[in-house]
């Protein structure tokens, strides 16, 4: 047997100890999520996926799709005291952050209330972007780089910038040839 046929195998073993799974990553890199979360336990309460210097806290409160799998990609910091809710096919890029609640301005030692975050499916959120509390972004939406998402973004539109704003309408999201063969 083969290095590379060897991790796969050992990969695949490590992918069913996870509750969900995200398949678009292959079957070896669930083998470097096992060993940092299970035999670490760097996030080990959390059922899917997450890399080791990704933050998670109220994992219980983040809902989402197929294909997506919040927390993989490095750098992350996912707060979801409010709730965070996602669609199918989210790609969350390294360094974003999705922070569900802000501060109360009279007691730094509570959060206020605020509804959840709603991203849509179909959506890509580039590197080092911040989604704030109680922002909804609607289906097929692209979130340039470096954005700070204050204001709700709609369906069908490239956001970016700080503030971030809608700079473009786009046509709708075509799923490859892989996506189809999977559905």
């Amino acid at each position: 047997m083969t290095s590379n046929n060897l991790l796969n195998f050992l990969g695949k073993i490590c992918k069913y100890t996870y509750k969900y799974k995200d398949d678009t990553h292959p079957n070896f890199k669930y083998l470097y999520f096992f060993f940092y979360q299970k035999l670490l336990l760097n996030n080990f309460f959390i059922p899917w996926p997450v890399h080791f210097t990704s933050y998670v806290t109220c994992w219980k409160k983040v809902k989402f799709g197929e294909k997506c799998s919040p927390g993989s990609s490095p750098c992350q910091y996912i707060q979801a005291s409010n709730g965070i809710i996602m669609g199918n096919n989210v790609l969350l890029a390294p360094g974003v952050h999705l922070i569900s609640a802000s501060h109360d301005f009279s007691n730094y030692n509570k959060d206020t209330k605020s509804p959840p975050i709603k991203i849509g499916s179909n959506v890509w959120i580039g590197s080092y972007s911040v989604i704030l509390p109680g922002i909804n972004i609607g289906d097929n939406v692209i979130i340039g780089a470096g954005s700070i998402v204050t204001k709700d973004i709609p369906p069908n539109s490239i956001a970016v910038g700080n503030p971030c704003k809608v700079i473009k309408h786009k046509t709708s999201y075509k799923k490859d040839k892989q996506q189809n063969k999977d559905l």
